[in-house]
């Protein structure tokens, strides 16, 4: 199983439409709020270079922002 982690906001809707995608393909993930949490938000910030939501963590490979087929291609490949 694959290491799966979506840095997001409350307020993102990408970041709600990657979510989503993910639960509906039963793929898990961990979500990190980096608006709450400033140590993870640093995190994102130090692996991605981007300060906008969403950063999504697949196997240390970063995406960052919303595309669903590269997205589930990334997930399920």
């Amino acid at each position: 199983m694959k290491k799966i982690t979506i840095y997001s906001t409350p307020t993102c809707t990408y970041c709600k439409m990657a979510k989503d995608l993910l639960t509906e393909k039963n793929i898990s993930f961990e979500e990190v709020n980096v608006q709450a949490d400033i140590i993870r938000r640093k995190e994102m910030i130090e692996k991605s270079g981007q300060m906008g939501v969403p950063v999504i963590e697949i196997d240390g490979q970063i995406m960052v922002g919303f595309d669903r087929e590269h997205l589930l291609e990334l997930a399920q490949g």
